[in-house]
């Protein structure tokens, strides 16, 4: 069996978007999951060691991949995947809820799939 696929979701702060995300995906036995901000007042903000965890990271804005990106060049990064979902939500919000779950859960199937073709 191949060892659970390891997720890192990244929002400004930390607070809304991507502890949603980690929340909903946390019990998922096929994935291991954590979440980071990339503001220097984010609840955990997103570190080198985090990046380097990361078998892909799901960023919620544009802006949060090009802050990785000038934040640690020269670090090996994994993928980075922008995910558009503007910060309009509160923790745990319903739409918040369904529209992580459709962007992500066919997603993550996907490369769960390609992950153990290439085994």
């Amino acid at each position: 069996m191949n060892p659970r696929l390891k997720i890192l979701f990244v929002c400004a702060m930390n607070k809304r978007r991507s502890s949603t995300a980690e929340r909903i995906f946390r019990n998922d036995a096929r994935l291991e999951i954590r979440s980071a901000g990339v503001r220097s007042e984010a609840n955990r903000r997103v570190n080198e060691a985090d990046l380097r965890w990361a078998d892909v990271v799901f960023v919620m804005e544009r802006q949060h991949k090009v802050w990785i990106d000038m934040r640690f060049q020269g670090v090996e990064l994994p993928r980075i995947d922008v995910l558009d979902i503007p910060d309009d939500f509160e923790y745990m919000d319903m739409e918040l809820q369904e529209m992580l779950g459709m962007l992500l859960g066919p997603e993550i199937d996907h490369l769960l799939a390609s992950r153990d073709r290439s085994a």
